[in-house]
């Protein structure tokens, strides 16, 4: 872990600027939002098309060189996907040189959670405890074995962990061959939180009418692993150890975060309405 708590820089294309006050461009913060995110989504622009693109993927922040690396740390995105697809291709294809890739193919990408269901007064001020985060960077495929090994283990380990040394490994050739993984360098990154119980206006709440018929409060929300289903093939009698003591875990934590979000308060708002 660094020292200090470094940060992203604030671009104009990355600044928070609606409800600023829950904006945080820690790289702690993001990479911890975007490594438990289950599926990220990648925007990126194709020639000939009049609409940018996006895609679902998955990814994981990471570092070959430090593999030690914490969330903390300065690290790198990424993102695994299939040889020939778009994303894949344009990464591979960019012009080194050529304005505005010098560096790779430029794309964002966004994590979201949802925390839970905010309930008010009125339906204005309803709303989401929520993580939300975006980076911004320039995509390249990544050529070397080793690095893409290490890659390739990274974001199978964040699906399950421990999962990869408790499969078949490594990947054959053909797996390798039909397997391209993206890194991506990252410029800029934000995210922005709610937490916390309802706020509504000072009206509504002297209003004991509607204090009376209207329930407020915070219902949690997170999804959970559920209780594990054979293949049709599997020999195990029972689910290995790993396996179950992630799902406890992932759905112990998953419970706490979101129920410690409901009751956090947040900074005071800077606008008149939450959202």
């Amino acid at each position: 872990m660094p020292s200090v708590d470094l940060e992203y820089p604030t671009k104009p294309y990355s600044k928070v600027n609606r409800y600023d006050s829950r904006a945080s461009y820690s790289l702690e913060t993001i990479h911890q939002i975007f490594n438990t995110c289950p599926i990220l989504h990648v925007s990126f622009n194709v020639p000939n098309s009049p609409f940018p693109t996006i895609l679902p993927m998955i990814g994981q922040m990471g570092s070959f060189a430090r593999p030690s690396a914490d969330t903390g740390d300065v690290l790198e995105l990424y993102l695994h996907g299939y040889v020939s697809s778009r994303i894949m291709n344009l990464s591979r294809n960019v012009k080194v040189g050529a304005e505005g890739a010098e560096e790779g193919l430029p794309i964002c990408v966004a994590a979201s959670h949802i925390d839970g269901l905010v309930l008010s007064l009125t339906p204005n001020s309803h709303s989401y405890n929520y993580r939300s985060a975006a980076l911004f960077g320039y995509a390249t495929v990544v050529t070397d074995l080793a690095e893409k090994l290490y890659a390739m283990e990274l974001i199978t380990n964040s699906v399950v962990r421990d999962r990869y040394r408790n499969t078949r490994v490594p990947p054959n050739n053909a797996e390798m061959q039909s397997t391209s993984v993206l890194r991506v360098k990252i410029t800029a990154g934000s995210a922005k939180i709610r937490t916390g119980l309802p706020s509504d206006e000072k009206a509504d709440k002297d209003d004991e009418e509607l204090l009376n018929r209207v329930w407020t409060g915070v219902i949690p929300v997170h999804y959970t692993l559920g209780e594990p289903i054979p293949g049709s093939y599997n020999k195990l009698e029972k689910v290995p150890t790993y396996l179950e003591e992630h799902r406890a875990d992932f759905n112990r934590d998953a419970k706490e975060l979101a129920a410690e979000a409901a009751t956090k308060p947040m900074q005071a708002a800077k606008a008149k309405h939450d959202d």
